[in-house]
């Protein structure tokens, strides 16, 4: 649906020049995609985005838009006389491809840009945006996160867009620049490294970028009334924690664990991916927690409930960590791949939780099977999930893609042995570093470490309807699932 239009004159210079022409012959704007099997719009064909620029401005109130500009750097990979950007939920002023003018439009949650002259395959491409980003509407929608004092960023799974605009698919990943004016009371924090922060007045400029590619769901920019508390983890890595100023020495007890928790992750998987890392605590309440590159984002209330067991947080910490390895640096190719994300961090989680605690792998796994068959049911199986319930995208991330998924990694290490799962685990993070990978790739990885063919084995398990039988428990039963009410 074409929800409004906005020309843009060309330069006089072009006004009779050919490439006129042929957009005047082109159809309406329509929103495109890359096929996902779960979100068919999102993401768009026709270019690979190399890098993003994205300023912007806060005025100190986390209920009227942000001033931004989004620059994106791009290769065409095929000819285009229409470029296609995931963006909604904001206005766009102006728009420059290659220092020329653009028209545009908006189509579904598409922005449409047509240049003045059409691209080439292989030719170099900077689109110029200028817009606003709204931090009002709903927080289940995604996006922006309004906290007590400030702004936060939750893009999972396609909301980035409702930010800035994007290549909004983990397929496409790329290199991020943040520029965030802000009131100079207040401090700005990003995902990667900062550069400079500048003081003009009454505001601030603070600068950060990226090292490694990054998917636009993982994503971070936070603004508030904010304590930076830097230290050093394994090997010297910079360790930054940012939290509500007023909650500084409350957090130090939680904030003090990273380090560790790094070490322990790192010997696991191989060494830690990325730049830097710390804990973003956000005054919101959520309902979940989220692995932005570099910066993982919590709820204050899992630190500050006492009601929360300290060995529960900490297995919560190491599962947000254990994604800057699965997830963020081996990011899935589709969103049906999100079972590798979800699955290992779960993993992770249960394991850390044994080792420090007690709490053993086989208990939960044991108490997983008994419910995978409804949860298949429910959400379908682990590698082949059902969509999300329209208008809930959240929905997607159903218990099928936690512990059911860990429960099939606790299969096959039941079948492949703990060192060879050791080695595949490690394997599969050092070849796919910094891309994108899918499930495919992870079956044939675990069955040339296995040294035999695990095919079925891995239809079973990530695709069949019901949970086959645990191998090494033949006593674990699952409970039969109900069927749920036609509507």
């Amino acid at each position: 649906m074409l929800l409004s239009s906005r020309r843009r004159l060309r330069a006089a210079l072009l006004a009779a020049a050919s490439a006129t022409l042929v957009a005047a012959a082109l159809p309406s704007p329509t929103p495109l995609g890359i096929g996902d099997p779960l979100f068919p719009h999102l993401g768009n064909p026709g270019y690979d985005v190399v890098s993003y620029d994205i300023a912007l401005t806060y005025n100190g109130t986390n209920t009227t838009p942000l001033d931004a500009v989004t620059r994106i750097d791009a290769v065409a990979t095929q000819r285009l006389d229409r470029i296609n950007l995931d963006f909604t939920h904001g206005t766009v002023s102006e728009v420059v491809v290659n220092g020329l003018p653009a028209e545009f439009a908006t189509a579904g949650e598409d922005l449409v840009v047509e240049p003045a002259v059409a691209l080439q395959r292989g030719s170099q491409v900077r689109i110029t945006v200028a817009h606003t980003s709204d931090p009002r509407g709903a927080a289940s929608a995604g996006g922006w996160v309004r906290t007590g004092d400030g702004l936060a960023m939750a893009n999972q799974a396609d909301a980035a867009h409702r930010v800035f605009p994007s290549n909004d698919h983990p397929a496409d990943k790329a290199y991020f620049t943040f520029r965030i004016t802000a009131p100079s009371e207040l401090t700005a924090v990003a995902n990667g490294l900062a550069e400079s922060k500048h003081r003009n007045g009454t505001t601030t400029t603070w600068s950060y970028r990226t090292t490694h590619p990054m998917a636009t769901e993982l994503a971070q920019v936070s603004i508030g009334s904010s304590a930076v508390v830097n230290r050093q983890g394994p090997g010297g890595l910079p360790v930054r924690d940012v939290v509500p100023a007023k909650d500084r020495d409350r957090l130090e007890k939680w904030l003090a664990k990273t380090p560790g928790q790094l070490e322990w992750m790192a010997e696991k998987a191989g060494p830690y991916p990325f730049e830097t890392y710390g804990v973003l605590v956000a005054d919101a309440d959520t309902g979940y927690e989220l692995e932005t590159q570099t910066l993982s984002l919590f709820e204050r209330s899992l630190f500050t409930n006492p009601a929360y067991p300290e060995w529960y947080v900490d297995s919560i910490m190491v599962h947000e960590l254990a994604h800057q390895w699965f997830g963020n640096s081996v990011s899935p190719r589709t969103w049906s791949d999100l079972w590798l994300n979800e699955g290992h961090a779960t993993w992770y989680e249960a394991l850390y939780a044994e080792e420090k605690s007690g709490h053993t792998v086989e208990s939960r796994m044991r108490e997983a099977y008994k419910h995978s068959d409804q949860w298949r049911t429910d959400g379908g199986p682990p590698a082949s999930p059902k969509p999300p319930a329209p208008g809930k995208k959240i929905s997607l991330f159903r218990p099928v893609v936690y512990d059911g998924s860990a429960l099939a990694l606790y299969a096959l290490r039941q079948t492949i042995g703990k060192e060879a799962f050791e080695q595949l685990e490690r394997t599969w993070v050092s070849e796919h570093r910094d891309g994108t990978a899918t499930t495919a790739d992870f079956t044939a990885l675990a069955s040339e470490i296995a040294g035999r063919d695990l095919s079925v084995f891995f239809r079973e398990w990530l695709y069949g309807q019901r949970t086959p039988a645990m191998p090494g428990h033949p006593d674990w039963r699952t409970t039969a699932p109900k069927q749920a009410a036609a509507r």
